[in-house]
């Protein structure tokens, strides 16, 4: 077989030069490529963790189950009226309303000790809310800032069937409008000041979508630098 002419074995050359050496920097343009991505993806974790979603509290004893939401969107603030209620569930699925529960609700300011007085106890009323009919909910209104306890306990009524319980839930309270806090216990100061500050700052998707958008043309421009 007659050798190859200069051209072609230049080609074959060049060929052999590109997937010695482009091939490999291709797979490490891809994991840099993941490294970027999984960034990202820890990224906007970090900022959901540091500032989480609201969520409906959940409490379970042996026969009932309770939900506490709160108005608005689970964030009452301090000197405003909201309205709380309770999805009492047996096991099942099947609601408990207030009519077959002897329910009381009292409310404490953290921290609290037993035995001492509660801060409030609001009287329950049956209350509709999203599927839930005639379920135990109170109109509160929170005198400061700080951190509560709602206790909610319950035995049934005369042709009911369920087990005493006792639910205790921890709620925050961000500051609000100023009330006459005669008869009221001190909340917790430290409390009350971070969470005033916390009400005032930036919401997450303020923070979230300029890193993501910065991000995103950072990785644009790394991928077409190194576009083969």
């Amino acid at each position: 077989m007659s050798p190859l002419p200069n051209h072609a074995k230049a080609t074959k050359e060049k060929h052999l030069v590109y997937y010695q050496f482009k091939v490999p920097a291709s797979t490490a343009n891809l994991r840099v490529n993941q490294y970027l991505i999984l960034f990202l993806s820890f990224l906007t974790l970090s900022i959901t963790n540091i500032y989480p979603a609201t969520a409906h509290k959940v409490q379970i004893s042996p026969d009932v189950g309770a939900t506490l939401h709160i108005e608005p969107n689970d964030n009452p603030r301090a000197g405003e009226p909201t309205q709380a209620w309770f999805a009492l569930t047996r096991k099942g699925g099947t609601i408990l309303p207030l009519q077959q529960c002897n329910c009381q609700l009292t409310v404490y300011a953290e921290p609290h000790t037993p035995g001492e007085p509660a801060l409030l106890e609001p009287s329950l009323k049956p209350v509709n809310a999203e599927r839930y009919q005639g379920i135990p909910g109170a109109d509160i209104t929170f005198p400061k800032p700080g951190i509560y306890q709602l206790q909610l306990s319950g035995k049934p009524t005369t042709g009911a069937n369920f087990k005493p319980f006792e639910f205790t839930f921890e709620v925050t309270v961000a500051g609000g409008n100023a009330v006459n806090t005669q008869n009221s216990q001190d909340v917790n100061t430290e409390n009350s000041v971070d969470l005033a500050a916390e009400s005032n700052s930036i919401p997450p998707w303020a923070i979230a979508v300029p890193i993501l958008a910065v991000l995103g043309v950072v990785l644009a421009i790394w991928h077409n630098k190194n576009k083969p």
